[in-house]
Parts: C-alpha cells; structure tokens; sequence
C-alpha cells in the first residue's frame, strides 16, 4: 500500500491543491512532502478531529440518509445526503472540501448534495424467453454509464444480434439535441441492431435514430408493454437500461425465463478479482490457465470463460470435448482451449474447434494420428500428461521415449506443452512427496524437450501450488477451485479469496406447530418447543443433499442461521424460524456471504468441489458484476 501510495503522489505534483483524507496516516504521510515543499496546498478534512480545515461529523438519520455537520474556516454548516454506508459518507465528504475549496455558497452545496441519488452499478445477467440473454442496468441513466453497459453487451453477445431497450437519460453532461445525438452515434458504433426508445425525451428526438436497423419509440413504458409480447424476442443480447422512475422491472419479468425460484447468484467481480490475485503471485511472463470444466464448477462456463478472458487469461481448460464446443459456439474464439479428458471424442469436432487435447497415451496419440490424416489436419497441439505420482493418467519416464520416437514420426500432431498433476500440493505434512513429483517432471519434461527443436511449454501449479511453490511456476500455472472463491489452504495466504458462488432461494409456506410435532417424511423431525416452522423451496433434486437435513446445516434467514427440520424432499426443505422474524416470499441464503460453502461439505463429510458441481441445472444461474 506504501508502494501505491507514492506511485499515485507521482501525478500530484502539477496539482495547484490536493485534497485527501487526514485520518488516513498513509495518505497524510505521503501528501507531507508535496505541501511542506509548497508544489501543492492541501485541503484535507478530517472525521476523526484530526488537524485538518475541513472538521466533519456524521450523523446516521432514519430511511438511508446521513447528516454531515461541519466546519470550515470557522464557520458552520449541515449538509444532508442519502447515503449511510462508510465509503459513500467519506466519498461525500470528499466532494463537500471540493466545493468549499471552490468558493460555493453553503446553502448551495447544501442543496446540491441533498438533490444527490443513490447510484448502484450492478450488471445483472439473466437468462431470457426464447434463448435470449438478457442484461439489466436499471440502477443509473446518464450518458456516461451507457458506454460500459453497452461494451458489457457487446463482449457477451458474440455473434447475436443485439437490441437496447433504454429510457430518457439524465441530462447530466449534456442536454437536449446535444445529448441524443451522441447516444444515437454511440449505438451505432456498438452495431445495436434493434433500440426501443422509452420516454418522452427519447420520442422527442427520435429523428436522430434513422440510421439504426430498426428503432421505436414509447411514451411510457406501459406503451411498450402493449406494443410487445415475448414472441417479439429470439436468440437475441437485449439491454434494459433505463432510471427507476420508468418501471422497467414489468419489462424484466416479462422477458425474463421463469424458471425455478431457487437460484445460483455468480458474482463475476469476485472471479475478476480471484484471478488478479493469482496473477499477483506469478511473474508477469508466467501465463495462466483458467480451470471452467464441470460447467465452471457449477458456476457456468461461458460467463466465466468471458470474464476470465477479458481480465487477460491465456488459456481454458474443459473436460470434456463438449465443454469445449459450446464456447466455441457461445463466442469464446481466440483463447485456446485444452481438453483435460478427450478419450472417445467427436475429432472432427475437436479439429473444427481447435480444441486442444491432453494426450496421456501411446493409444491416444494413435487414434489421434489417425483421425487428423482423415481431417487433413497438420501440426495440431497437443499437451503431454506425465503420471508424476498422481497414478490417474499420464506417460511415466520408461515410456517417453517410445512417446518421443513416436513423435517424431509424423506431422500430425505436435506438443505445445507438457505437464503434470501435484496430488498434495495442498499438505504441507506430505511436501517431500510434492517435491519428489517437481524432480520427476524435471527429468521428464528435459528428456521431451531435448528431442524437438521448438520450445514446448511446461506446468505443473494448481491453486495450492501457485501458493506454495511459487518457485516452480514454469512458463504456465493453473488456476482452478480458487478462481471460484475456494481456500485450499487455511493459513492466512488464501483469506482474500472471495466466493463468486451463492445459493439462494425463498419461503413459499410458514406455520406454527406445538411441541412434539413430527416434521417431513419418516417423521424424523421432531420439535421440542412450540415452533414456526418454514418451507424453502429447494431440495435434493436442485443438489441440496438429504444429508443436510435434521439440523445438519443451517440456512440464512434475515440476519439469523435457522436448522434444517425433518428429512430434505426432493423439491422442498423444512427449516425452523421461531427466532426470526419472516415471511413469505423472504430470501433464505444455503451458501454464500453468510454461510460458507465449507459448512455444507462438512456436514457431508467431502469437498466444497462437490458441493459446487452438484447444484442441479435446473437452477437458474443469475450473473452480476460492478
């Protein structure tokens, strides 16, 4: 953070004031130099009655709003604004020494911020009616907030036509003609094909979107209900993008798929910022493979693998030949593709797809010699498993030079990387093990790479090992259960982890019952007190194992962990909410924020990795991001 701090001091010393928090001893220390120099003044402000010109005082009020109380220069002042969190108080704060440092009137500043609205920036990712996506920005409306949402669109849509359904914006930066003449330019550019236009402001200047494919305009949103039925929609990104005041959950719900009421929230920010920290620990030369097999461990492989791919990972990693395929045709073209299990596969899909096999036998490298000569396929990639003392696949030692002579004897396919399995890279306790399988890969990979004059690349880290071993990176590192959130290891290296994954779903029934009343099939659940008991709408049919029930785990209800009660059913679980205040229709977390995925493989006695895969697909998956 001290490194960061005086990169950021760098761009500060053509700064006539530099305005900074003085509660902060690392930002104060940093800042010192710059004004006791005289390069800049300072305007700081202090919570925390620190010496600071700005002295602040911040009073939580009823319904989400704040009262900040200050002193400036002896004088005093009050301003009122809708934000109660720590973060928006200090960026308020911020921005209240901005406009005293200016000269404003106090009675204008006040004014001003109390005019100020909460602005959430959550991209939602649903899917739609008709095999649509359909992504929502319902939170702001202003010119500035359109660009990232429509780029957001354009990287998930691929090759599909993309339709923008947006209402009036806030004339913030620009106003009138001004206003919509760029938006229409800017939709042009992202090749909207399909834009409905609602509000009075977007028909008022609808002649500036002639040149769109196909563009209609609604006075109201209720205008566009009557207009349109979800037969209107198919195969198609849409974004609904518009200010709350214009209702356009009506349209959500109409193009939304109504599917279960039991979803998979995946948090793509968390996925982003897992794999930074893992790029973190790697040199910059190091590439990385991001692990999306078994449907990235329940999570979804195809907004996994877009976001993996936009935050700059080099390669993919699937199961199953068919994992691959389906990114390929969902738009996941440039990255390469390994198949880690691509024994009895549709090759000439594979080649078409140039998915890149991992090749674990001499059997293997036969099938696949003889299936590239049929497709006329020269040099493809391959990737050489070596069985370093995982004892599941891979060429041992003894028989790579028969691999190698192989090899060498045709131009079908050729070895871009080579690599092995570390079977206790997460167990300290077994580390000489862990080393011995580095030797005997060492040995391996030389003897392969001394008979090809290209350079064949080489990895052997997974998440455990890109912790622990930070050594033995090689040329690539494999990132797999940590991407999702997951700690493998439990001594502080993986704490900022954070799970992309939360299981969510809803009370659909709530009734009192006296003690001694059985609960659920086999009468198993027996109460002890007189009780409320409620049902949530998932069961082991949605992967929630009948091992959870009786208490095994607990669900999040309103602040409060509430028992499972009696046996889990395949469509619906009972839980005890006598202590929670809650009614229908209120969300229950199974795992997420406030009940680790950890509790539930506990109480199963396996991993969070089943966990995860087992959660059904007809749970709706649901995407976000900041």
């Amino acid at each position: 953070m001290e490194q960061k701090a005086q990169e950021k001091a760098k761009i500060l010393y053509n700064c006539e004031t530099v305005v900074y928090c003085a509660d902060d001893p690392l930002v104060t220390h940093t800042i010192a130099p710059l004004v006791e120099s005289d390069v800049a003044m300072a305007m700081s402000w202090s919570r925390n009655h620190c010496e600071a010109p700005l002295q602040v005082e911040c009073a939580k009020l009823t319904e989400g709003s704040s009262a900040l109380n200050y002193t400036f220069q002896d004088e005093p002042g009050s301003v009122t604004i809708p934000f109660t969190a720590d973060r928006d108080l200090d960026n308020a704060i911020t921005c209240l020494a901005v406009l005293l440092q200016l000269g404003l009137d106090h009675e204008v500043i006040a004014q001003r911020m109390a005019a100020l609205t909460p602005v959430g920036t959550r991209l939602n990712v649903i899917e739609g009616v008709n095999d649509c996506t359909v992504i929502v920005d319902s939170y702001t409306s202003d010119y500035y907030s359109l660009t990232p949402a429509l780029n957001f669109m354009t990287r998930r849509a691929g090759n599909r036509p993309c339709t923008v359904i947006l209402s009036d914006l806030a004339p913030e930066s620009y106003s009138g003609d001004e206003l919509y003449i760029r938006v229409s330019e800017l939709l042009k550019t992202k090749r909207v094909n399909r834009l409905m236009g609602i509000g009075k402001e977007m028909c008022r200047y609808h002649q500036y979107f002639e040149d769109l494919p196909q563009a209609r305009f609604y006075h109201d949103t209720q205008e566009f209900l009557n207009d349109f039925a979800k037969g209107d929609f198919d195969d198609e990104t849409i974004l609904i993008k518009g200010d709350p005041r214009f209702g356009f959950s009506q349209i959500i719900d109409l193009l939304e798929a109504k599917q279960h009421m039991t979803v998979m929230e995946v948090d793509l920010n968390a996925l982003a910022h897992n794999f930074k920290f893992f790029k973190s620990l790697i040199k910059p030369e190091t590439k990385t493979v991001g692990m999306v097999k078994a449907s990235g461990y329940g999570a979804g492989s195809y907004e996994i693998a877009k976001t993996l791919q936009d935050c700059g990972c080099d390669y993919l990693a699937v199961a199953v030949h068919d994992e691959g395929v389906e990114l390929r045709k969902a738009g996941i073209t440039t990255m390469p593709i390994i198949v880690l299990n691509p024994n009895g596969i549709n090759y000439k899909a594979m080649f078409q797809y140039k998915l890149e096999p991992e090749l674990y036998s001499l059997e293997m490298a036969n099938e696949l010699i003889k299936e590239g000569h049929k497709y006329g396929v020269k040099r493809f990639p391959v990737h050489i498993k070596i069985d370093s003392g995982m004892h599941r696949l891979g060429f041992t030692r003894e028989q790579l030079p028969a691999l190698i002579e192989f090899l060498k004897g045709q131009d079908i396919i050729t070895p871009a990387s080579v690599f092995t399995h570390l079977s206790v890279a997460d167990e300290p306790a077994q580390d000489d093990y862990t080393r011995s399988q580095f030797d005997y890969f060492d040995a391996c990979s030389d003897l392969l790479q001394q008979s090809f004059d290209h350079y064949i690349m080489r990895h052997v880290l997974n998440t455990s090992g890109i912790v622990r071993f930070p050594e033995r990176q090689y040329d690539m590192v494999r990132i797999g259960i940590g991407l999702y959130g997951i700690r493998t290891l439990f001594d502080g290296s993986e704490d900022t982890l954070m799970p992309v994954s939360a299981l969510r779903s809803i009370i659909i029934s709530i009734k009192e019952w006296p003690a001694g009343t059985t609960i659920g099939y086999g009468r198993r659940g027996v109460l002890e007190r007189d009780s409320r008991i409620a049902t949530v709408t998932i069961g082991y049919a949605d992967g929630f194992d009948r091992h959870f029930g009786n208490g095994a785990v607990n669900m999040w209800v309103n602040g409060k962990l509430c028992p499972t009660v009696g046996t889990v059913c395949m469509d619906a679980v009972m839980i005890d909410v006598t202590d929670v205040p809650c009614k229908v229709g209120d969300t229950v977390e199974i795992f997420g924020e406030h009940v680790p995925i950890e509790q539930l493989s506990e109480a199963r006695h396996t991993i969070p990795y089943e966990i995860l895969t087992s959660v059904s697909p007809r749970v709706k998956r649901v995407y976000y991001r900041e």
